[in-house]
């Protein structure tokens, strides 16, 4: 009756988790959420003026919206205009609009491992098979294996910027022995970076895209982390050769993204969006601080981790093997919200994991949930 490829469709553990850690009274540290106070709020009057917002718009984006994200893509060094910006229903939206246009059974798709969960959710339901290259939280990829896989692959995905899970963050040399490796196999390039903004110790690289001289490649930010993710709104920048068949698949997807949340982001660009950022980047420097100092009180001797750049998470590599979901399980039932590990590998991981998110909990809610975390373990 239905569809071969629903025998690939997996639940997302993030989302079954995220419904548990709704509970009051649950420490979470399992989702990607912003800071409650870090969202942004727009000033009524902004509302009531957005009178010319309740009509059907165009599939692509507002058109000033779109001039707006293509600024600030040459800014980071990406040589693009207007016409080659997509506005998204979210960033989850364009990893299933690259999955559309890449995938079908078989096509081979390089990743790093860890690897964001929900787009591997979505290539795997379109049936990729995977080439996982490992990224060592302190080195990266290596350079090898990346080369090796990107010699089979038909697609790469990478979120090199504070990359969801690791925290990792490719410098620029390595950034540059990546494009060239690309360029020279020819393979699309699927850049993820929606936590770039997040930069608690000096500004990230440039993205890869725009070191590309040859290959095609879709850039891909969200505004869900520097704004609000009810808003709902994402963008992707493309190689022109990609950006028809992205706009027709958007047009089959949902005719165009809400237009009122493209106005509301649009003034926020207008106003200071980066001012917003600065004023945030605190409350979240905060946090990340207090888990690092909480992770060395209660659990420094059980566990490995680097203390992140940027983004919103800690990996967390327990030096003993822990059946980190049975641990999941018993977290729940004392109030603690945790992420396994192993759910971002499209193979067995090496380690015994911990994806664990600061940017939600305050400073006493992670030495609290901290505490419980260490009792389960000894």
């Amino acid at each position: 009756m239905f569809a071969k490829r629903i025998e690939r469709l997996t639940s997302s553990l993030v989302r079954d988790i995220l419904a548990a850690a709704s509970r009051p009274g649950v420490i979470s540290f399992a989702g990607g959420l912003p800071a409650e106070e870090a969202l942004y709020r727009p000033d009524p009057a902004q509302l009531q003026s957005l009178q010319h917002c309740w009509q059907y718009g165009q599939t692509e984006g507002e058109p000033q919206l779109r001039e707006a994200i293509a600024a600030e893509a040459r800014a980071l060094g990406i040589a693009c205009d207007a016409s080659q910006v997509l506005v998204l229903s979210g960033s989850q939206q364009g990893i299933d609009l690259v999955s559309k246009l890449f995938i079908e059974e078989g096509t081979r798709v390089l990743v790093e491992a860890p690897a964001y969960l929900a787009a591997v959710q979505s290539f795997r339901l379109f049936g990729a098979d995977f080439l996982p290259v490992t990224v060592d939280p302190v080195t990266g990829p290596d350079a090898q294996s990346f080369k090796s896989a990107l010699d089979s692959a038909q697609l790469a995905y990478l979120t090199p910027t504070f990359q969801n899970p690791s925290g990792y963050c490719y410098p620029a040399e390595q950034r540059e022995h990546i494009a060239a490796a690309v360029d020279a196999a020819g393979v699309p390039l699927f850049e993820d970076d929606p936590y770039r903004e997040l930069a608690f110790d000096g500004a990230a690289p440039q993205p890869i895209v725009g070191r590309l001289k040859n290959a095609p490649w879709v850039y891909q930010g969200s505004f869900s982390k520097t704004l609000a993710p009810g808003l709902r709104l994402g963008f992707l920048v493309a190689h022109p050769a990609l950006v028809p068949h992205l706009t027709r698949l958007k047009q089959a997807a949902d005719l165009h993204s809400n237009r009122l949340s493209q106005h509301l982001i649009l003034q926020a660009l207008q106003n200071g969006l980066h001012e917003h950022v600065a004023q945030i980047l605190p409350v979240y420097r905060e946090r990340r601080d207090a888990m690092a100092d909480a992770l060395t009180r209660h659990l420094g001797d059980l566990v490995s981790w680097q203390k992140p750049v940027g983004g919103l998470f800690f990996w967390v590599r327990f030096k003993q093997a822990v059946d980190t979901h049975a641990l999941m399980r018993r977290a729940l039932e004392a109030g603690v919200a945790i992420m396994p590990g192993d759910a971002f590998y499209t193979t067995t991981p090496e380690h015994s994991c911990l994806r664990l998110n600061f940017s939600h909990s305050s400073p006493a809610e992670i030495e609290e949930g901290m505490a419980r975390l260490a009792s389960l373990l000894r």
